[in-house]
């Protein structure tokens, strides 16, 4: 049963209804049992152990309607911006997410332990652009400073997490789409606050995968020996770890580094 009280308004109500039912339905989805490479630049090593084990999260950083919505928000901009792309004359593969016969550009890899699902892959694109193909897509949604702040500096600087997640799909995708690494991935962000664009090509960076994939092995071998790895900080006051949904885990007696 839900909590209302007199000065619950009708909004409030039928928004703990609204998200009673999507966090309802994430619980019943099947929980991720491998290491995703999309978070393989996450800034403390500990941090991505805990997400890879699917450690408990503090109770107050745990997932709510609202976060929830967030990211349903966001795969919808996603496709927006592939059918833009579409219809600018890009040959544009990507993930139909409502075919139950679909499935996402990806690849499986540490016996299922890795595994990563791109946003898509372009074959073609206007002649004058001078691109080269088969070019990987990667496509994010992003609130306006976030937003102004990755066409200032552009996605390594701004984004490094998004940076090593681009690098580690162009490097582990080559096996299946030869030539893929060879050439630039077409990185898009959509500003939701005013609709938009910013493209930024983003050439393979072999060093920054190799080490998101040796971190990758880190992660595994040590959390399957029962082992913790370190914080990032000794400080339990760093910004990484007051933004940190592990937080009071990591810094309790028993989780000591």
């Amino acid at each position: 049963m839900l909590d209302f009280n007199h000065r619950t308004t009708i909004a409030d109500k039928i928004n703990q209804f609204i998200d009673a039912g999507i966090v309802s339905e994430r619980v019943k989805q099947e929980k991720r049992n491998y290491l995703g490479a999309s978070r393989l630049g996450v800034a403390c090593d500990r941090a991505l152990q805990y997400e890879y084990v699917d450690a408990a999260k503090d109770e107050e950083k745990d997932f709510n309607g609202r976060i929830l919505r967030i990211f349903a928000i966001g795969h919808v901009l996603e496709d927006l911006a592939a059918a833009w792309l579409r219809a600018g004359g890009f040959d544009l593969f990507t993930t139909r997410r409502n075919d139950p016969q679909g499935g996402q550009f990806g690849f499986s890899v540490a016996r299922g332990r890795l595994q990563g699902h791109v946003d898509g892959i372009i074959n073609a694109a206007p002649a004058e652009l001078n691109l080269r193909f088969p070019m990987l897509w990667e496509c994010k949604s992003l609130k306006a400073s976030s937003w102004k702040d990755t066409v200032k500096r552009g996605v390594a600087a701004s984004k490094p997490i998004y940076a090593a997640q681009i690098a580690t799909y162009q490097a582990y995708m080559e096996s299946q789409i030869p030539g893929l690494s060879a050439n630039a991935a077409l990185f898009t962000a959509i500003n939701k606050d005013t609709a938009e664009l910013h493209h930024e090509l983003v050439p393979f960076d072999s060093a920054l995968a190799q080490r998101m994939s040796d971190r990758a092995v880190k992660v595994i071998t040590v959390s399957e020996a029962g082992e913790l790895l370190p914080r990032i900080t000794n400080d339990p006051e760093h910004f990484e770890c007051n933004f940190c949904a592990w937080r009071e885990r990591c810094w309790s007696a028993n989780h000591a580094a």
